[in-house]
């Protein structure tokens, strides 16, 4: 059996994150899905995810590429808690912490100042979850944070792992 080494952790986990990153641009583009702003919030922990694991399959030392895992799994776990926020946004648990999420606030003036002071394309809120494949109960940011635990706990496997036989 073949012993991972950082190198191939690394890559790993940026093609996780990369592969991340393709389903949701991927629901946007070519499925119309519209994102919320939270929805964009949590591609950001992906985007590092895939600049850290890249820099930890090239850097030398072990210990450096094991520093930049350990950083990719913080990077994970902000991800997942992104997720959790939104999952709770999207359940009514409670409300958003963005405030693009919540509806604009028109007040008074002519119909004419009215369309003027709306933003040029809607945002979808928060709290509507999206679904990438119907009858499926789970909304994108559910999956996000399942997917997003997963490749942690393989991640932090891996790197307990080699710790303890001292890779």
């Amino acid at each position: 059996m073949q012993r991972i080494d950082h190198r191939m952790a690394g890559l790993a986990a940026a093609l996780a994150a990369v592969l991340a990153l393709i389903v949701a641009e991927g629901s946007q583009s070519w499925l119309g899905l519209v994102p919320c702003a939270l929805c964009l919030l949590e591609r950001w922990p992906w985007r590092v995810a895939v600049i850290l694991g890249l820099l930890a399959a090239f850097v030398r030392p072990r210990q450096a590429g094991r520093g930049l895992l350990a950083l990719l799994a913080l990077t994970l776990l902000v991800s997942a808690g992104l997720a959790f926020v939104h999952v709770g946004v999207e359940q009514g648990l409670w409300p958003s912490p963005l405030p693009e999420c919540a509806a604009p606030e028109l007040h008074g003036g002519s119909i004419a100042q009215l369309l003027a002071s709306m933003p040029a394309r809607p945002s979808k809120p928060c709290d509507a979850p999206s679904f990438l494949i119907p009858g499926l109960p789970l909304s994108m940011a559910a999956m996000n944070l399942l997917y997003a635990l997963v490749v942690l706990g393989l991640l932090v496997a891996y790197l307990v792992r080699s710790r303890q036989n001292g890779r």
